[in-house]
């Protein structure tokens, strides 16, 4: 079940985070570290009514932050529309919980909930070297659409977009 996420979750989702930090340090992929994404982060995320979590009975078996807040790194990119947009942050799952979908249910309830809000217009990055995410966004028909620097990182994020269909919303 995915629901808002809560302030008790914040020790699950922590160890969710870190769990994520170290197997991404694994195959060279810096794009979180001890810096980002830090608790204060997932907590201003449930304070705006952003973070969402899929529970499956007291275990989180993933998260993903979903808003209306575009980077200021994303101006500049040409976009193909200036509409009203649901933007795709921070996302990650459980280790204990992969290969079971989580994360395609995710990307398909951030979907739903545009459409819910009447926006079919969605935006989101990931950094240039995290294959996971890279092959997500394209497995759901993301278009990329440039480079950004960002976090002061060495490599460049790719900038993602998709626009539901009519029939969608």
């Amino acid at each position: 079940m995915i629901r808002k996420a809560n302030l008790y979750d914040i020790e699950q989702i922590m160890e969710i985070i870190n769990t994520t930090v170290e197997e991404m340090k694994s195959y060279n992929n810096t794009q979180w570290d001890e810096n980002y994404p830090q608790t204060k982060d997932f907590v201003e995320d449930i304070e705006l009514g952003d973070l969402y979590v899929e529970s499956e009975g007291d275990d989180l078996l993933g998260l993903i932050c979903v808003n209306y807040i575009q980077p200021k790194e994303y101006d500049g990119l040409e976009w193909s529309s200036n509409d009203k947009c649901i933007v795709v942050h921070r996302m990650a799952v459980n280790s204990k919980f992969r290969n079971r979908g989580v994360g395609v249910k995710l990307m398909n309830f951030a979907e739903e909930l545009a459409i819910k809000n009447g926006v079919n217009y969605l935006k989101t990055d990931t950094y240039s070297i995290n294959i996971k995410m890279n092959s997500l966004f394209k497995k759901f028909n993301y278009v990329l659409v440039g480079e950004m620097s960002f976090l002061g990182k060495e490599a460049p994020f790719y900038c993602y977009e998709k626009v539901l269909s009519d029939s969608k919303i």
